[in-house]
């Protein structure tokens, strides 16, 4: 029997919340001995976004959550005024009479995760080449303390649009958390100069004129990075050192939790 504690990492559960618990069995995950990284977008579409949210909460310290985009959609809703659209499974939630203590823990999660001993950093759509490690866990800290502090209401009624384009320094207020909160969250192609193109969702080899996937640029560093975000790339990178956890559960796929220090990957297919 396993004793040992062991890392995990999961992509997108979107509320399919059978499927998380069946390939966290396959893994005999313990929330007493093992930690549990969510690479975000641990709800909606999927039909039980409520008790999948309930579940990563109560495993508190063990796990180690990032906002998707789907989860800040959540909180848009919650907090920004903004409804919700007709695909959406977010009713359940909003009606609990826990959605407060759930949305208010929700705002308290992360937009990267960094481990200094694995260089391993998670963020829901990655990281963009154009940011050291240092300067993209600074920035994540930076919109974290928007969301948590009493500008929240005001970020998330404004959280949504594409402009601007591109990151630059010098961005200050809504511009510049917008910008943070879409390379984080939202990011597929990108151009060599940091530009966003954020349209299109096809697989990798689809990439519009004069963009490329986030990950095909060179990195100064060696970190490795874990992300969810693009189901259309099956998980596949083409590279060991950007790991792409979203399978696909929701559509059809399947739902996906790797063990960090052997690298080894489970599947529950959905």
């Amino acid at each position: 029997m396993r004793a040992a504690m062991t890392d995990y990492a999961i992509g997108d559960i979107q509320g399919c919340y059978e499927r998380l618990r069946d390939v966290l069995d396959r893994v005999s995950f313990s929330p007493s001995r093992d930690r549990l990284w969510v690479a975000g977008d641990l709800i909606n579409r999927g039909p039980d976004s409520l008790e999948t949210l309930r579940y990563i909460k109560s495993l508190g310290a063990s796990a180690e959550v990032v906002l998707g985009n789907h989860d800040l959609h959540l909180l848009a809703v919650a907090l920004g005024g903004h409804a919700t659209k007709s695909k959406d499974t977010l009713h359940e939630i909003l009606e609990a009479p826990d959605c407060d203590d759930l949305v208010e823990w929700l705002r308290r999660q992360s937009f990267c995760v960094y481990d200094e001993r694995r260089d391993l950093l998670m963020a829901h759509a990655g990281l963009p080449h154009i940011w050291s490690v240092g300067e993209a866990v600074a920035l994540a800290r930076e919109v974290e303390a928007v969301i948590r502090g009493d500008d929240a209401e005001y970020y998330f009624s404004h959280m949504y649009g594409n402009e601007p384009g591109c990151w630059t320094p010098s961005l200050e207020g809504m511009d510049r958390w917008r910008m943070i909160t879409n390379y984080f969250t939202r990011m597929r192609f990108i151009a060599r100069d940091g530009t966003l193109e954020l349209a299109t969702k096809e697989s990798a080899g689809n990439a519009p004129e004069g963009f490329e996937p986030w990950f095909h640029f060179p990195r100064a560093d060696r970190v490795r990075v874990i992300f969810g975000h693009w189901a259309a790339l099956e998980g596949n990178t083409g590279s060991e050192r950007f790991i792409g956890l979203d399978t696909g559960c929701v559509w059809g796929g399947a739902l996906t939790v790797m063990n960090l220090d052997t690298g080894e990957r489970i599947h529950c297919d959905c």
